[in-house]
């Protein structure tokens, strides 16, 4: 494993805090799990038989990467990029939702559109084209950070900056810029190569050391990566918790304690419209979150397969109220692929020739999450019931001497009592463990306030073609 380049790249010396201690993730026990799936996906350009499926020759090198970083100019360039993000979320079900290739696509977005923001900053059309090259070629892990600490939510928030410890540029040199403050949620920061850094929401004028944006190296010094409580805390047995030991994807508080960042990664800074239209940018959007809704597609069939066998295992699938709720668990997949298939198949070229999938659908698949995977859940805890809290502490007490009443008095309708606790504990570790927790409150909030995303999609809906319908009733 140390030997993996990704893994290699890791050992720069970051600050990685986890229970007090600054620690080296690539040999702590509780990201093992995490860099060991992540460098089996990177593995995948070396394989002949997939490295055309999740990539695509790099135009510089001529070697291949991922295709995340592949600006489509058709449909069916927009079916190339969703087959990768496809086999990337079925390697890990779903459940790693930020494994680069969301902020790569976010790059890409920028990088299309770059032309755009010459009229913010002369320099940011090469600099993010060097960077995209860069971030492309190198193979280069990376994530997005932009909210602030929850230190206080009220209207006066941005009313006193350093107080609040809200991110901002300190002081200018010759060389770049000096940045303190805090930042959550660094989802994957910890064993990130580089952090792109920018705030959301509407900045006003006076808030111009707060507009920036910029790409920060994870090991730059003075920044302090502050985990979560570890899902692995005490590494679990795989086949106890198959998802903890593999998947915890680790979310972090990023502190900025006077960072360095040089001029070259100052993509933009002291400038709220700017800012501003990075976060509205339509290419950058709709590209990343056409990543999103495929990977959240493959989560809700995952979701609904381990619905599937918990109803067969227990002979509760001939019942009419569970048959009614693994319905709706398909309406649930079928309702996001479809939007999927909408949004690639009416998608249309921007006059950058960027292929752009309609945002429409992506928004309305993007909205559909933060109700559909909390729901998927209480389905599974309705179907499974007390059989979640019937579970035997390990699989290993099959091998002890319970193991012949354990088979007797576990047994199924279909299965047998080791296979259905199996399925059983991999159900928990959705429904009942610190990381199936995790998962729920990620996927209510991730894209930001649910009741906000949602308004936004009716404020910005083009409703005329709909009002001119009921116009003859009133005139």
């Amino acid at each position: 494993m140390q030997k993996d380049p990704f893994i290699k790249s890791l050992q720069d010396g970051r600050n990685v805090w986890l229970d007090g201690k600054k620690i080296d993730i690539t040999k702590d026990e509780n990201f093992t799990g995490t860099l060991a799936a992540i460098s089996e996906l990177f593995a995948m350009f070396g394989d002949p038989k997939l490295r055309d499926k999740v990539g695509y020759l790099s135009p510089k090198t001529m070697e291949y990467v991922h295709s995340a970083f592949y600006v489509p100019e058709s449909y069916e360039d927009l079916l190339k990029r969703r087959t990768a993000f496809e086999i990337w979320s079925q390697s890990t079900d779903g459940v790693m939702s930020r494994l680069s290739d969301y902020a790569r696509s976010r790059l890409t977005g920028w990088y299309a559109s770059r032309e755009d923001y010459r009229a913010f900053d002369k320099a940011f059309p090469d600099k993010i084209r060097s960077y995209y090259e860069e971030a492309r070629d190198r193979h280069l892990f990376l994530s997005l950070v932009q909210r602030d600490p929850q230190i206080n939510r009220s209207d006066s928030q941005l009313k006193n900056i350093e107080d609040l410890g809200l991110l901002r540029i300190t002081k200018k040199t010759s060389d770049g810029v000096f940045l303190s403050g805090a930042k959550m949620i660094g989802t994957a920061s910890p064993y990130s190569n580089d952090i792109i850094v920018y705030p959301v929401g509407h900045l006003k004028e006076e808030h111009k050391p707060l507009a920036h944006m910029l790409i920060v190296a994870a090991h730059s010094p003075g920044l302090h990566l502050v985990c979560r409580e570890s899902c692995a805390a005490t590494p679990p047995n795989k086949a106890d918790a198959p998802l903890s030991a593999s998947y915890d994807e680790m979310d972090a508080l990023l502190l900025f304690d006077n960072v360095f960042v040089p001029w070259e990664r100052v993509l933009l800074y002291d400038n709220p419209e700017a800012i501003a239209k990075i976060n509205t940018d339509p290419v950058s959007n709709s590209l990343a979150y056409h990543q999103a809704i495929v990977r959240l597609l493959n989560k809700l069939e995952f979701v609904t397969a381990i619905g599937f066998e918990i109803a067969e295992a227990i002979g509760a699938d001939g019942y009419l109220h569970v048959q009614e709720k693994l319905g709706e668990l398909i309406m649930q997949v079928e309702t996001i692929r479809a939007l999927v298939i909408a949004s690639e198949r009416e998608g249309s070229l921007n006059p950058y020739n960027t292929f752009v999938p309609n945002f429409t659908y992506i928004q309305t698949a993007r909205n559909l999450g933060p109700k559909y995977y909390p729901r998927a859940l209480e389905i599974l805890q309705l179907i499974g019931a007390g059989g979640f809290i019937q579970l035997p502490s390990s699989l290993q007490d099959f091998q002890g001497p319970l193991s012949s009443l354990l088979q007797k008095y576990l047994v199924g309708a279909t299965v047998d009592a080791e296979k259905k606790t199996k399925l059983f504990k991999l159900a928990w570790d959705l429904v009942g463990s610190p990381l199936g927790s995790r998962h729920e409150l990620y996927e209510r909030f991730y894209a930001g306030d649910p009741i906000r995303n949602i308004a936004v999609q009716y404020s910005t809906y083009d409703k005329q073609h709909l009002q001119e319908r009921i116009q003859k009733y009133l005139q």
